[in-house]
């Protein structure tokens, strides 16, 4: 199920093409390709439990795609800076320990910047669904309410403080003053501190 994407205000000769996979059993052969700089695997494998929403995933790609076209890479390539760019700092070691694909990697995104015509959706589609072994699923927000693991993704920006994503109206009252009897998810005030230490990380 993989989706072409044109990121507003990129090149348009750039496509992003995503992918989510589910229950994926071969996670470890994945990331030895990244280790070992195979170029047939050029992309970005990201733990799709530390994805809050599409536009999470979205907004580290952009300042890649962007960060490549200015020649500001702090990473090997644009794929390997889109997981860079999921941090809150400049430790690309621990933004790929976080946010990279693990031996364990069970929920997985995948994304490919296609600058050129020969990378194409048939050819991306073909390569990844001979080589994920996993269930495909669509790149929206109802796919990763499912995946996140909201309290590491918490602990990662250091947001730990925050309330749980779905909270009672008691004690949601109290901060945002809603009425009894309502629940407030508080996905997308995660989501806007998110993007917001991203973004700060991102200028420095």
């Amino acid at each position: 199920m993989v989706q072409s994407i044109h990121l507003a205000h990129t090149p348009a000769n750039v496509t992003l093409y995503v992918a989510v996979y589910r229950e994926v059993e071969n996670a470890a052969f994945l990331k030895q390709q990244l280790l070992a700089g195979n170029a047939e695997f050029e992309y970005a494998f990201i733990d799709a439990s530390m994805i809050l929403s599409t536009k999470h995933a979205l907004a580290a790609a952009f300042r890649a795609i962007n960060d490549s076209i200015n020649e500001r890479l702090k990473s090997r390539n644009v794929h390997s800076e889109i997981v860079f760019c999921l941090s809150p700092n400049n430790n690309i070691g621990e933004a790929f320990r976080r946010y990279g694909v693990s031996e364990t990697t069970k929920d997985l995104l995948v994304m490919k910047v296609a600058t050129t015509p020969d990378v194409t959706f048939e050819s991306v589609s073909a390569h990844l669904s001979t080589h994920v072994q996993g269930k495909e699923y669509p790149f929206d927000d109802s796919t990763f309410h499912e995946t996140a693991d909201v309290d590491r993704i918490r602990k990662a920006y250091k947001l730990s403080s925050l309330a749980p994503k779905s909270a009672p109206a008691k004690s949601a009252k109290v901060l945002n003053g809603v009425t009894n009897g309502e629940k407030v998810d508080l996905t997308k005030n995660l989501e806007v501190q998110i993007l917001g230490l991203m973004a700060i990380r991102g200028a420095t």
